[in-house]
């Protein structure tokens, strides 16, 4: 910590008081406290790191003192003082949080090293906890495989909406990443080791899937044999990802209405509103808007659900990225196989590149599994895809400044690929052959003279 740790010292008898703050004013910002009142006081206005509190305090409890400091958003590392008849009930404070105790007479040294020991712990414990959100960040957004504008602009909301609580609505086309994403949300939004449930809400029957969301009572239905919590229930504390909600039917779209209003549910057969903490997340391939304007979804929920809206964009407008996530599903599929497969031909990358993508991320990620089974040697041709696309119809994809085959090279040479420095050393190589001649070196490289012209000014090139 830069600045002194500040040590509440609650105790009764006020020469136990001051020696103590007398021993430890050097190392602590101190303050004291004779009573529960005054403790809470302290606890109140000042961010207390460090608190040492007696058993007795008069009419008073240390427990009490110690309920009041574990209850706050960052409770301070607790340490009880009890005489020794009393170490049973200070094994209980221990349960109720406190991080240690003492015995009296206390030895001042002693009672010193173990407020520095526990300190230093608690700083060790939150550099690890931070550190491995650090890490569970870094994994989530390394799904997002991508480097076009239009992912760039959607992990950009990504990172903004997170950490916060507000309910979240993914709409895109079928294959897009609509899960990756509300994964990724979870996992970035400060909950990670919580619950994180899944509902498909298209595959079950409008009676099933209010059961499957609200849960149900004994008897509530024939077949219902016992006592069945939800799933919102179940993801109390974490997060509820509800795909294709578009799909549900009116009932169950009031009664979702009453969750996100007032967080509670009520199984199917029960009267009786249970509260539950659980953030909100949604997925649609339609447009609920348009099913608004329709009559076939409620406003008002849509009103609730719509709180923060993300668009995942197709495939066919992510044109760079094809190649990379290409070059990544080859890469889990040849280890997944046990296969040498490294790359894929030319003619296998523009084939790639050209294809419309119906099916978006999930359809190439199928397409790059067929050629890696297919595939006997180290390079997956054209022969190893599947036969529907090479009579596909083919569409231009939009951004691609160099050539695939070097983006594929580039990432299976190194794990932290740098894009900027993989295209200048293909521009570079473009007006080398092309003496200079940005018209020709533009090109060479299949875009206007106008992108060459605004690649070098971002380069640094005049």
């Amino acid at each position: 910590m830069s600045r002194q740790p500040v040590l509440l010292i609650v105790d009764d008898e006020k020469p136990t008081r001051e020696g103590l703050r007398l021993a430890l004013e050097g190392e602590f910002d101190v303050f004291l406290a004779a009573n529960l009142k005054e403790a809470e006081s302290v606890l109140h206005n000042e961010h207390v790191d460090v608190l040492l509190t007696d058993l007795r305090l008069g009419s008073d409890n240390g427990m009490e003192v110690l309920d009041r400091a574990m209850a706050l958003s960052k409770p301070p590392l607790a340490v009880m003082m009890t005489a020794y008849g009393s170490v049973d009930t200070a094994v209980e404070a221990m349960r109720r949080g406190a991080w240690h105790f003492v015995t009296k007479p206390l030895n001042l040294d002693e009672v010193e090293m173990l407020l520095k020991r526990g300190l230093r712990s608690r700083v060790l414990e939150e550099e690890n906890r931070e550190l491995k959100q650090v890490v569970a960040e870094k994994r989530s957004l390394k799904h997002l495989i991508g480097k076009s504008s239009a992912l760039a602009q959607t992990i950009d909301r990504i990172e903004q909406v997170s950490p916060t609580r507000a309910t979240v609505l993914i709409e895109g086309e079928s294959g897009t990443g609509k899960e990756v994403v509300a994964h990724t949300i979870h996992q970035l939004s400060g909950r990670p080791a919580s619950k994180f449930v899944i509902v498909h809400c298209a595959a079950l029957s409008p009676q099933l899937l209010e059961s499957e969301l609200f849960g149900h009572e004994k008897g509530a239905f024939t077949g219902a044999a016992q006592r069945r919590l939800g799933r919102f229930e179940q993801a109390d504390g974490g997060t509820i990802f509800l795909d294709e909600i578009g799909e549900i039917d009116a009932a169950t779209q009031v009664k979702l209405l009453r969750v996100l209003s007032e967080r509670t549910i009520e199984r199917v057969g029960s009267n009786t509103p249970i509260k539950v903490d659980v953030r909100v997340i949604a997925a649609t391939n339609k447009n609920l808007r348009s099913l608004v304007e329709k009559g076939d979804f409620r406003e008002d929920l849509f009103f609730r659900l719509n709180v923060i809206k993300i668009d995942m964009p197709p495939l066919r407008d992510r044109g760079e990225d094809v190649i990379l996530l290409a070059a990544a599903f080859l890469q889990e599929f040849a280890k997944e196989n046990q296969k040498a497969v490294q790359n894929l031909s030319d003619q296998a990358l523009r084939l790639l590149r050209d294809y419309r993508w119906p099916g978006n991320v999930r359809e190439l990620r199928t397409v790059i599994e067929h050629g890696v089974v297919m595939c006997n040697g180290r390079e997956i041709g054209v022969e190893h895809l599947p036969d529907f696309l090479q009579n596909a119809p083919r569409v231009e994809l939009p951004n691609l400044l160099f050539p695939a085959k070097e983006v594929q090279k580039g990432l299976a040479s190194t794990n932290d690929l740098n894009l900027n420095v993989l295209a200048q050393r293909v521009i570079q190589q473009a007006l080398t052959k092309a003496d200079g001649n940005r018209t020709e070196a533009a090109e060479l490289l299949g875009i206007s003279r106008r992108t060459l012209q605004r690649k070098l000014k971002e380069y640094g090139y005049q």
